[in-house]
């Protein structure tokens, strides 16, 4: 990448890139590396330093092309190990989406990639956003539903998906917030997402939705922002179905606070979904810390991480990240502007 906002083969633009940056973002480790001109280093997109200047920021694609311009990494973030971790990861999901009977265990995993099990459990959630186990159980139920597509009994889908009771089937279902895991980390693939981009109070706002809810609600992006967060899903503009929740979000946004069923089809890491849910909790009118929020989710030393979770938000307003604010009182930062922030609190607060 350059400094002129035009991106690179990574699909992500420098502006996007830099909002990553700032909300520490960790989806996009990986995609692009941080080059710091004044320091000499270069750091993954969710490195918890100090931000820079942006005049001092350079985008690459990748480690080889930030040490080739002459930057070291940063011994904090390590970003030359995304590419070890990567593999890693990609090599423990060959091995748990086989179609062995018996899948292996995390020790198993971890032994087969030359990592401890207790830290590689930390890098496949990071990448994954579930757990070995977690992973192998969605996986189950994904197989399950196709093979109820495909005309199998209810019973016979939950055996043959490998759960040895029903209620096995029943119990890891419950619960999950909308796409697989498998299409939130492979681009969308198979999924069908609408979308528009309409016009509000607060500036041009996307709005983008699966059949099971809201997957993306931001500002002043489109669809090749779009495209880029689900360069594999089919990405169809409108629909008859898509326009009465188009209706109900856009009055969310205009009316924030106001209590609305919106359904929504997000994914994170534990912690972040955990984060989301307290966020969803604060009344409206009311804010609360970035320490109250990693203290409620019984993190109290993780407020970075629960920053983080809280910039990693998919669905801006309907997840109501504009009411975590710094522990000194002071509005703090937001990805769509501190001026789309301070309104939507103020007409919170009436």
């Amino acid at each position: 990448m350059s400094g002129n906002g035009s991106g690179n083969e990574s699909g992500v633009s420098d502006d996007r890139a830099w909002q990553a940056v700032q909300s520490r973002d960790r989806t996009f480790d990986g995609r692009f590396v941080t080059g710091v001109l004044t320091t000499g280093i270069y750091c993954r997109p969710s490195c918890s330093a100090r931000h820079p200047r942006r005049e001092n920021v350079r985008f690459f694609g990748d480690a080889g092309a930030a040490e080739r311009f002459g930057l070291r990494a940063c011994l904090r973030c390590r970003p030359n190990d995304v590419s070890r971790d990567e593999e890693a990861v990609a090599s423990a999901l060959r091995m748990l989406d086989s179609d062995e009977e018996k899948l292996p265990g995390l020790a198993d995993l971890a032994e087969a990639v030359g990592y401890s099990p207790s830290h590689f459990q930390r890098v496949f959630k990071r990448s994954v956003g579930l757990s070995p186990s977690e992973y192998v159980r969605a996986r189950r139920v994904e197989r399950a539903g196709d093979a109820m597509s495909g005309g199998a009994s209810v019973t016979e889908a939950i055996y043959e998906a490998g759960f040895g009771a029903s209620s096995r089937f029943y119990e890891a279902s419950e619960g999950r917030l909308g796409m697989a895991p498998s299409a939130w980390r492979d681009g969308g693939r198979g999924a069908t997402i609408h979308w528009a981009v309409v016009a509000t109070s607060l500036g041009r706002m996307l709005v983008a939705a699966t059949g099971k809810g809201v997957c993306r609600l931001s500002f002043d992006e489109g669809r090749e922002e779009l495209a880029a967060r689900f360069p594999k899903a089919e990405l169809i503009e409108g629909g008859a179905a898509f326009e009465s929740l188009l209706g109900s979000v856009v009055a969310a946004v205009e009316q924030p606070g106001q209590s609305r069923a919106i359904p929504l089809d997000v994914q994170g890491t534990a912690f972040q979904e955990a984060v989301w849910r307290e966020l969803q909790r604060i009344p409206p009118g009311e804010t609360r810390s970035y320490a109250q929020i990693a203290a409620a989710v019984g993190k109290p030393g993780a407020v970075r991480a629960a920053g983080s979770a809280n910039g990693a938000n998919n669905v801006a307003v309907l997840i109501p990240c504009h009411r975590v604010v710094r522990s000194d009182g002071t509005i703090g930062g937001y990805a769509y502007g501190e001026a789309i922030k301070r309104e939507l609190l103020k007409r919170e607060q009436g």
